[in-house]
């Protein structure tokens, strides 16, 4: 089986420094939902892992966390796409838990999830935190430079071999020609 997990915001669609907070704010980023299409005609199965700290802050709950999604799961599939799973980290950064990127776990968690072992397998980020998490996970990490992804790639802290790309229509090229 072949996996690709992408981070949402920022590598989906639009970022926003004060959070998505409702199904109108969640925009695609252009070419973003094709470029998922893509990877699933291309036999790859997709699955996003993204931190939600707006939920633990209270700027939305999780009803309204699940209405966003499942504008995201629809406008995919409105392109011939599939997510075949969302993962999320709910909590705060103070809270110290394992699932919060940059740490693993919730990485690791989509890993076993579909029994898969992680070493190369695709990762897709616009923040340093996506790319480290990807990372120590054994991931490919990808940095896009939509969302934060300009700003990130000024850092001199991007973990080694991450690959720059402009977006993820890009980085699924990329994905893509090494498969062949």
């Amino acid at each position: 089986m072949k996996l690709v997990i992408l981070d949402r915001d920022g590598v989906i669609n639009q970022d926003s420094a004060t959070f998505i907070k409702n199904p109108n704010e969640w925009i695609p980023i252009p070419g973003s939902l094709e470029a998922i299409a893509l990877l699933n005609q291309r036999g790859y199965r997709v699955a996003v892992a993204t931190n939600q700290s707006g939920i633990a802050r209270g700027y939305f709950d999780m009803a309204t966390l699940n209405a966003i999604h499942e504008k995201m799961h629809k406008a995919v599939a409105q392109v011939g796409g599939r997510i075949d799973a969302v993962f999320y980290c709910p909590h705060a950064a103070d809270d110290r838990c394992d699932c919060r990127k940059p740490k693993t776990g919730m990485i690791e968690e989509i890993g076993l999830r579909f029994n898969l072992e992680l070493n190369k397998v695709p990762g897709v980020g616009d923040a340093l935190r996506d790319l480290q998490a990807f990372a120590k996970a054994g991931c490919q990490p990808y940095l896009v430079r939509t969302g934060k992804g300009e700003e990130t790639n000024n850092l001199s802290t991007v973990p080694p071999n991450t690959i720059v790309v402009a977006d993820l229509a890009a980085a699924v090229q990329d994905i893509i020609a090494g498969d062949r």
